[in-house]
């Protein structure tokens, strides 16, 4: 590897990790900051949809921005609303204010969803320098910053520690950290000839080809797997299967120990036996782990479960991304990984609030088979995600 090639993917790895450290950071102190600003549980739900109305413009704005200014520029201010989001979420709960703190979530999601797209973009091209797969490896260093920053965060929640200099701090060491990495990340990847931000052409391509549709369901039906596990898990042990709220919440910190472990080791699994069979693998194990928390009435069985459930999960995302990035030409790098991105995130995004709905009439466990059944089809779609190389083996 290249000492070029290996700084860029280094500032990758932070890039990656900043958002977790943010996010991770703001969940844990979701109980203090609805006390202070006095939010009733419906009143709490609105301030959150500040988060999904970020989010949702910044994935959705980020591939005409790539197109115009490159990933560099995009990741760069991604990553700075990112930190000035997660201190206004610190200054509205300081100043007891909601609306406050949803303009700060709003602009946290705007960051993280421009930003994560862009990387996308950016992390398909360094794998595609290094000749190896290290996408999962990037994915991992985001789960690492939800790690670290949930262990602080309940760290200083039980000093009572106020929230408003925990978040602030979160928010400089992000910028701190930004200033640092993103020399190393090249300016004018991903920028169409000409700066236009014309994208309606190259996305009508894209849309139009049948491998990368079918990577975009392999990216659907994982990406609603994790997501599913992200807002719902712990509901999902406690109504479910009637563990306590605290035992509860450990089982998600183990589905997310599981997630971090397989993204970590799953670049060599990817290079040793090839995309598609570890993408099918994983779906069986996701598929696996849903099954037993959905239908086995045992405690036991459902904890277990879960860390299937995780490492089934944890590959789906970057290795199908990789998959979009050379499913073409090398000219529409971009204009894949953006296309697949905004997909899995959608999912991310629209996926547990309809969980939600089916569950209000269904029950949870019930509502989940939804879930098991796009994991299930994403086995089928695996071969999809073959390289090239792999493909020419397969008709040799």
């Amino acid at each position: 590897m290249s000492p070029t090639a290996l700084k860029r993917r280094n500032a990758l790895f932070l890039m990656f990790f900043l958002p977790g450290l943010g996010i991770s950071s703001w969940v844990t102190r979701t109980p203090d900051v609805r006390d202070l600003v006095d939010a009733s549980t419906a009143q709490m739900g609105l301030i959150l949809f500040g988060l999904s109305i970020g989010s949702m413009i910044g994935i959705l704005g980020s591939g005409a921005l790539v197109a115009r200014w490159g990933t560099r520029a995009v990741i760069g201010a991604g990553i700075v609303c990112v930190a000035v989001g997660v201190a206004v979420i610190g200054a509205g709960a300081a100043l007891g204010s909601g609306p406050i703190v949803a303009f700060g979530l709003g602009l946290f999601g705007l960051g993280m969803g421009g930003a994560e797209v862009a990387m996308n973009v950016e992390g398909a091209d360094v794998e595609r320098a290094v000749g190896r797969s290290v996408m999962p490896l990037m994915h991992g260093f985001f789960s690492l910053g939800t790690v670290i920053g949930a262990v602080a965060g309940m760290l200083l929640t039980a000093a009572s520690f106020p929230v408003v200099w925990h978040l602030v701090v979160v928010a400089a060491i992000v910028l701190s950290v930004l200033f640092i990495a993103i020399r190393d990340i090249p300016a004018g990847y991903g920028r169409r000839a000409g700066g236009t931000g014309e994208v309606a052409a190259p996305r009508a391509a894209v849309w139009k080809d049948p491998r990368l549709l079918l990577v975009g369901g392999i990216i659907l039906a994982l990406a609603m797997a994790e997501g599913t596990a992200n807002d719902w898990l712990p509901l999902v042990m406690v109504d479910g299967h009637g563990f306590d709220a605290a035992l509860g919440s450990a089982i998600y910190a183990v589905f997310a120990a599981a997630m971090t472990l397989g993204r970590f080791v799953g670049g060599w699994f990817v290079d040793r036996f090839g995309r598609a069979a570890v993408l099918a693998c994983s779906a069986l194990f996701g598929a696996v782990g849903l099954a037993v928390v959905i239908f086995v009435d045992s405690q036991i069985a459902a904890a277990a479960a879960v860390v299937l459930w995780g490492i089934g999960t944890s590959l789906g995302f970057p290795v199908a991304m990789s998959a979009a990035g050379d499913s073409g030409d090398h000219s529409e790098t971009a204009a894949r990984v953006s296309f697949a991105a905004t997909i899995g995130y959608v999912a991310f995004l629209v996926g547990p609030p309809v969980l939600g709905l089916l569950g209000e009439h269904f029950g949870l466990r019930i509502a989940m088979i939804f879930v098991l059944v796009l994991v299930t089809v994403a086995m089928f779609l695996a071969p999809a995600a073959r390289t090239q190389a792999e493909r020419e083996s397969v008709r040799g």
